[in-house]
């Protein structure tokens, strides 16, 4: 095993904690970063700080934000009645990218997993509900993955929510556009022929 000096090793250590960074590519990361410019360093590190210092979840929605209330949720233009559940922040990007969704969200930060020790209580579903309670929402639309874990908090929420006499909508599942039917599974086939509309 190669040695390195402390603060390298220290440095390709802390590297490894990130999600998806092996050995290799942390020793990559580490020894860029010895090469780079001392401002470079510097302004990684700053970044670095500043991200836990000035960063923090939306009072209302639980996004990462910096103002709170967050820019989707005081924003004059967007659907305040319409809210759009999702599991992860970085989940608001992907429908963002249709520009076709105009309300508001909510991010879960996780789903339901009982092998994992997650159950409702430890997700952020309290203040969704506190939320709905406000009279406010007219439809809460899921769009949890499409995974068993996010099937199950779909199935959760939808119970949870209809009790409050809301309309609650899940996205729609199924074939991917550019792929061939051949090569898909049952269980997303099944979802696309369930979800079949009228043309």
């Amino acid at each position: 095993m190669t040695k390195f000096a402390e603060p390298m090793t220290r440095l390709i250590d802390e590297l490894k904690k990130l999600p998806g960074i092996g050995s290799k590519t942390a020793q990559r990361l580490a020894f860029h970063i010895l090469r780079s410019t001392d401002d470079d360093a510097e302004a990684l590190a700053g970044a670095v700080r500043d991200v836990k210092a000035n960063l923090r979840l939306c009072s209302v929605c639980n996004n990462i934000t910096d103002v709170d209330p967050c820019v989707y949720c005081i924003s004059p233009t967007r659907n305040q009645k319409l809210v759009c559940v999702v599991e992860e922040p970085t989940n608001i990007a992907a429908v963002e990218k249709t520009r076709h969704f105009n309300g508001v969200y909510h991010v879960l930060h996780g789903s339901i997993s009982p092998l994992h020790g997650v159950g409702p209580e430890q997700l952020r579903i309290g203040n969704l509900l506190t939320r709905v309670a406000g009279g406010q929402i007219e439809e809460v639309i899921l769009a949890t993955n499409p995974t068993v874990e996010g099937e199950a908090t779909a199935t959760y929420l939808a119970q949870q929510l209809r009790r409050q006499g809301l309309k609650v909508t899940r996205i729609a599942m199924g074939i991917p556009v550019g792929s061939d039917i051949e090569y898909t599974d049952e269980v997303t086939m099944l979802k696309a022929m369930e979800g079949r509309r009228e043309v």
